[in-house]
C-alpha cells in the first residue's frame, strides 16, 4: 500500500513519519484523533492540512500496527 501523503525524511523530525511537506508528525494526528478531537477542529488549528492528510495518516498507523508484534500487558 503506497502512503503518497507521508514521508519519512531522517533530516525531518529525526526520521518520524510526518505529513509530506510539513513538520506534523503522523503520531500526533493520531493521538489527536484518539483523544476525542474532530477532523475539523485538526484542520481548524493545522490549516495546511486536509481531510485525506487526517484519513491518511490512520491508515498509515494502522498498517504499520498490523506488521509489529505489540506486546500486551499478561497482567490482566
Amino acid at each position: 500500500m503506497a502512503f503518497t501523503r507521508i514521508k519519512i525524511d531522517h533530516r525531518i523530525m529525526g526520521g518520524l513519519p510526518c505529513i509530506s511537506g510539513t513538520r506534523i508528525p503522523v503520531a500526533m494526528l493520531v493521538r489527536m484523533v484518539a483523544a476525542g478531537t474532530s477532523t475539523e477542529t485538526i484542520l481548524a488549528d493545522y490549516p495546511q492540512l486536509t481531510k485525506d492528510d487526517v484519513r491518511e495518516a490512520l491508515r498509515f498507523a494502522a498498517a504499520n500496527i498490523d506488521q509489529r508484534v505489540v506486546p500486551l500487558d499478561q497482567t490482566a
